[in-house]
């Protein structure tokens, strides 16, 4: 357990608009996740998910890296473990950052520097990726004769293609910034991430909090359910949507631009 006299390795900043700040603090280790680390996003999850202000997430890390994976020395160089309670290890590292895909509200990456393995999967698992130009994205597990783990086969599936994916997690591929952007694993690309990242959290806190839940969650269910299903729940949250302060003015200054122009009296 982390003491008192501990640097921390994981800071929240709490901004009064709604946004939160996810800072990996650990810059001589690059950001890597250890033990203590691994703690303090447990706790930084159950802190998160319980801020009723929470609007929008960025995540981030200091120094010169996003993050570089797990430390795997604390991970598998563990004297008479079994498979078992190596694999119980592991699920208790990808459990430390994969709550990034259960939050309700938008989270936005900002990669700043190296997201290797691990790192690469806490980048992915947020909804919005922000890549910059020193940013490099590692799918480098075969490359020390691991199999991919921490949803690392999933995200990038789903990102880049089955083709390119098991491409890129065989040969142990990594991308910078701007090759990532170009393949899908990043949705921006620009030269300052945090930057960019944050001017996104804030036109996502601009929206009502219920639309932009709504809009996460719909943009899932698309991705995961049949077309019926998806429209299903569009047409719920829609309507919720239209009972929204200020929606039922802008549908009708809306409907007034859009009337037809009358026309001039014939001479």
């Amino acid at each position: 357990m982390a003491t008192p006299t501990d640097t921390p390795k994981v800071r929240i900043e709490c901004r009064a608009d709604g946004v939160r700040v996810l800072l990996l603090d650990d810059p001589a280790k690059r950001n890597a996740i250890g033990p203590a680390m691994r703690e303090e996003l447990n706790a930084a999850a159950t802190q998160l998910g319980q801020d009723a202000a929470a609007r929008c997430l960025v995540v981030t890390g200091s120094g010169s890296s996003f993050c570089a994976g797990a430390d795997l020395v604390a991970l598998f160089d563990v004297d008479g473990a079994s498979p078992s309670e190596i694999r119980a290890r592991q699920l208790s590292y990808y459990e430390s950052f994969l709550w990034l895909r259960e939050l309700p509200y938008p989270t936005v990456a900002a990669v700043n520097g190296h997201a290797i393995g691990a790192g690469m999967n806490v980048a992915l698992a947020c909804d919005i990726v922000v890549a910059g130009p020193n940013s490099t994205f590692g799918a480098s597990f075969a490359k020390l004769g691991l199999h991919p783990g921490g949803g690392a086969t999933s995200f990038l599936t789903h990102r880049i293609g089955a083709g390119r994916a098991l491409r890129a997690l065989l040969l142990g591929l990594t991308f910078d910034g701007a090759e990532a952007h170009t393949q899908g694993l990043a949705d921006v690309f620009a030269a300052d991430p945090q930057a960019a990242a944050l001017a996104i959290a804030t036109d996502i806190v601009a929206l009502e909090p219920s639309l932009a839940r709504d809009i996460k969650r719909s943009v899932a269910v698309a991705a995961s359910s049949p077309f019926a299903v998806s429209v299903g729940f569009e047409s719920w949250a829609q309507a919720a949507s239209s009972f929204n302060p200020g929606v039922r003015d802008a549908i009708r200054a809306a409907g007034r631009s859009t009337r037809p122009l009358a026309k001039e009296n014939s001479r």
